[in-house]
């Protein structure tokens, strides 16, 4: 298992698979997780972090998505290539405003016209 996932603890609101994910995702884009590196199979990643097995599929299967990873059946999950971490810390972000709207009581449609302007201002 790379290292930076042997002492990752998934804790706060956000769903566990969110929050490993981006860490998978963040570390493969630093160079911590190497290309060509094999990732844990799901059933040790689930054991190792405390996921049900199901919660572990779904990280490597939406990292697969992004294409970062390859899964190769009894060869396991192979990280193909550097991602990005331009996605992963945006996507941060949007959790973090939404969590901070939602403890506000904001409706989705204020915090919305208030991405809308941000976005605009950008341009």
């Amino acid at each position: 298992m790379p290292q930076s996932l042997e002492t990752f603890v998934p804790q706060g609101q956000e769903p566990p698979y969110l929050q490993v994910r981006r860490r998978i995702a963040a570390d493969i884009a630093s160079g911590e997780i190497a290309v060509g590196t094999k990732l844990p199979s799901v059933r040790a990643l689930a054991e190792q972090l405390g996921l049900a097995n199901n919660t572990a599929a779904r990280v490597y299967k939406e990292l697969e998505a992004t294409g970062v990873v390859e899964t190769r059946g009894r060869n396991g999950t192979i990280v193909t290539r550097r991602g990005s971490s331009t996605p992963a810390r945006v996507e941060a972000a949007a959790q973090k405003l939404a969590a901070e709207a939602a403890t506000a009581g904001m409706p989705d449609d204020a915090v919305l016209a208030l991405v809308r302007a941000a976005l605009a201002s950008q341009r």
